[in-house]
């Protein structure tokens, strides 16, 4: 018998699937303070990756953080900061 998995994409079967290759151009995308975005998550990377229940929801970026932008967003009845590398970004 195979052990279950407890990693950080288990269940993502479908919700990280991909129909395109990913453009370098994703990498590059730049952001103000301010901006509203969608978490777009690419799964051919896994560095900045949020959180996969996060996937879709917009929010808005309130900071920089090296490479990273912090996205504010609500969830339930909360406002939770993610931590997001620019690939996995939307601009709205």
């Amino acid at each position: 018998m195979v052990a279950k998995s407890h990693g950080p994409r288990r269940r993502t079967r479908k919700k990280f699937r991909k129909t395109e290759r990913a453009n370098i151009n994703k990498f590059l995308k730049k952001f103000k303070i301010g901006d509203k975005v969608a978490i777009n998550i690419e799964s051919s990377s896994s560095a900045g990756m949020p959180f996969r229940r996060f996937q879709g929801l917009a929010g808005e970026v309130v900071e920089k953080r090296g490479k990273a932008y912090i996205v504010k967003i609500k969830d339930g009845g909360k406002f939770k900061k993610i931590i997001a590398n620019p690939e996995h970004l939307k601009q709205l």
